[in-house]
């Protein structure tokens, strides 16, 4: 019997369960020798057809996103919504119908608003991949993230997992948090406090406004990246004062476990968030997530298409 996600659309980790993460995680293994093979290819999804439907600019997402759909073999194609009919007053629900109509079966979509992937979920019978939406979720950054961390260390349940930086904006860090809690990790943000509401404390995690102890003997130190706009919006006085604050250093991060693992969802901003000292150290696993980020979507891709079939 094919393994299946139990609904047709991933619109965030809130409402995945456990043993549904389990199942991305464990297909995305199988995936992962796919992508690390000399010729990257299988017939896998061969005549299906999957739209990328990005309204906010994306390198790696989007480009994960279209690799793991050539190296399963479906079809895809992908529409810039600044020379799209977009830019002509056509409405998300009359773009999402009138692309379903050419036979579209699959629809990734970022958008600045959140919801909006719920709102195109609930209009279309194809099926719906938020690849981050306003503030809410970015649930295949999350599965990556969370499978980057199992592939190092063994395991999710138990392990102290430190998130550093602007959780009140980071739908990275919504996707992770969800995720994590479900596999039995243990939590705790650490950044400004104009950037770390106090509501998240409610999602059963730890929260500091100390760096040092967010860090101190942490399993996974997770660097968010900080968005400069924050600075001209007054949530911080300048980026020189946020790094000696809250940036991840050498020594920061040699309060962590020996073995900790350095993560950041990328792109970064060297010297700010993340020192390139330890970006490019032993510790770093940002180059492996971008890797699983292939995995991690093919194994979507496998489980949300790959099980059907041909009336």
């Amino acid at each position: 019997m094919e393994q299946k996600l139990k609904s047709k659309d991933l619109l965030g980790l809130a409402d995945v369960s456990a043993q549904e993460i389990t199942l991305v995680l464990d297909t995305a293994d199988s995936m992962k020798q796919i992508v690390q093979r000399t010729i990257k290819k299988v017939p896998t999804l061969r005549g299906r057809t999957i739209l990328n439907l990005f309204y906010e600019p994306s390198t790696r997402t989007r480009s994960a996103f279209e690799l793991a759909a050539k190296y399963l073999s479906a079809d895809s194609i992908s529409i810039a919504t600044a020379t799209s009919s977009i830019t002509k007053g056509e409405t998300l629900k009359d773009t999402a119908k009138n692309v379903e109509a050419m036979g579209i079966e699959l629809i990734i979509m970022r958008h600045p608003v959140a919801g909006a992937p719920h709102y195109l979920a609930e209009n279309v019978s194809a099926s719906v991949i938020n690849a981050g939406d306003g503030m809410h979720e970015h649930p295949t950054q999350g599965l990556l993230d969370i499978y980057t961390m199992r592939e190092h260390k063994g395991r999710i349940e138990g392990l102290k997992v430190a998130i550093i930086g602007d959780i009140m904006h980071s739908r990275v860090a919504r996707s992770n948090i969800w995720g994590l809690k479900k596999l039995g990790a243990d939590i705790i943000l650490s950044g400004p406090p104009t950037l770390l509401p106090k509501e998240m404390a409610g999602l059963g995690v730890n929260y500091t406004y100390s760096v040092e102890e967010a860090i101190r003997d942490a399993d996974v130190v997770n660097v968010l990246r900080l968005q400069k706009e924050r600075q001209d919006a007054g949530y911080l006085p300048s980026l020189a004062e946020y790094h000696k604050y809250w940036g991840v250093t050498k020594e920061r991060l040699a309060l962590a476990k020996p073995d900790a693992l350095l993560m950041h969802p990328g792109p970064m901003n060297r010297g700010i968030e993340i020192t390139s000292e330890i970006a490019d150290g032993k510790q770093s696993a940002i180059l492996d997530q971008v890797t699983n980020g292939v995995a991690i979507r093919m194994a979507l891709f496998y489980l949300m298409l790959g099980g059907k079939e041909d009336e």
